[in-house]
């Protein structure tokens, strides 16, 4: 694995929980930092390709915009883990999934504009996964009460 420099480690401190939301982020950062705007541009591009940045982007309160979500698992067999991986992905509102070594193998989360798209996107799913699979067990777990957590690694 590539090391961090004291540089690189400054960057991902600073861009954890902020990203400058203005015409020339790199240069907010980098003068922060004592960089270039293309030194900071360079650095973070490398950061990314290396994997140390997953992604860079806004995360939204989904419900306060409007939208609805659920977390659902869903009964596969294992052979059909990646089949049933790409039927899921094809939904734009899938914000992710994982495998899980238990009865609902297969876990997403969904999140759609009304309770009606979301009902018909994993009638959808189910509907799909079952042609593919044969027989599969589909829950949907909606939040009762949501706990966030901000995390702030110091690197």
């Amino acid at each position: 694995m590539k090391k961090l420099d004291q540089l690189d480690q400054q960057i991902l401190n600073e861009i954890q929980q902020v990203f400058p939301v203005v015409s020339r982020p790199y240069q907010v950062i980098g003068n922060k930092i004592g960089l270039t705007e293309n030194e900071a541009f360079q650095r973070i591009s490398r950061l990314r390709r290396d994997g140390f940045i997953r992604r860079l982007g806004g995360i939204f309160d989904s419900k306060k915009l409007g939208y609805v979500s659920t977390l659902c698992a869903v009964s596969v067999p294992v052979e059909m883990i990646d089949r049933a991986s790409e039927i899921i992905n094809q939904h734009q509102g899938v914000t992710h999934h994982y495998q899980r070594d238990h009865h609902y193998n297969l876990w997403f989360t969904l999140i759609m504009e009304s309770r009606d798209d979301l009902r018909d996107t994993l009638k959808n799913i189910e509907q799909k996964i079952i042609e593919m699979a044969g027989d599969c067990s589909l829950i949907s777990l909606p939040a009762k009460k949501i706990f966030k957590l901000k995390v702030q690694f110091k690197i």
